[in-house]
């Protein structure tokens, strides 16, 4: 059977107009060049996702939601993903879905089906990162919501690199710069891809309403 795993990134804005405009106007790379990076890396570097090996990005348009806010500080129209699901299939034919949601919730998840079954589920983080978020909150007032939930990645993350610059030893598990390059290219790939699919998606539900 065909194995499809899908990685999951989740938010905790607020579901409003307010919320989302200020997290577009400080994020205004986009979507998939902030919130969604790290899924793209995990497909770059194990999935060997390239903008030349991409066969075919197809967007979820029921999950999805694309909206152009004006920005509470700049008074500028920015436009973005406030949730994004979709799958890309390779020139191999490897098939991977990634979804990401700003209102979501805390959590990142990794899901693997087959046969439209799930197999195995993963999450971060874990029970342990989540009995020590008070604590956070409390050392760190005022910090966003993800940086309490992934605090222990974070650590290891930064131990791993000081450890490299200190004596050499190679940081696992840490994406390399030409990882980070090809991250970056698949993401402003697949952003105007995924917004036009989605921009026709709605042009065609007002026609069928206007009709």
């Amino acid at each position: 059977c065909d194995v499809i795993c899908t990685f999951l990134h989740n938010n905790a804005y607020e579901n409003t107009e307010k919320e989302l405009a200020e997290c577009f106007e400080r994020n205004s790379e986009g979507m998939l060049k902030n919130m969604a990076i790290h899924e793209l890396a995990i497909l770059v570097t194990f999935y060997n996702v390239r903008v030349d090996t991409i066969a075919s990005v197809e967007a979820d348009k029921i999950f999805s939601s694309c909206k152009t806010l004006k920005g509470p500080s700049s008074g500028k129209h920015f436009t973005d993903f406030d949730k994004i699901k979709f799958k890309i299939t390779t020139k191999a034919g490897v098939e991977i879905n990634v979804a990401a949601d700003r209102c979501g919730g805390d959590d990142s998840v990794g899901i693997v089906e087959a046969s439209g079954k799930e197999l195995a589920r993963f999450t971060m983080p874990d029970e342990d990162a989540v009995t020590n978020i008070p604590n956070l909150e409390s050392f760190y007032p005022g910090a966003m919501p993800y940086f309490y939930a992934q605090d222990p990645d974070y650590l290891t993350l930064k131990q791993r690199v000081a450890k490299y610059c200190v004596d050499g030893t190679k940081p696992e598990g840490v994406a390399t710069i030409d990882i980070a390059i090809d991250t970056l290219k698949v993401a402003e790939y697949l952003t105007p891809i995924l917004q036009e699919q989605l921009k026709e998606e709605t042009e065609q539900t007002g026609a069928k309403e206007a009709s």
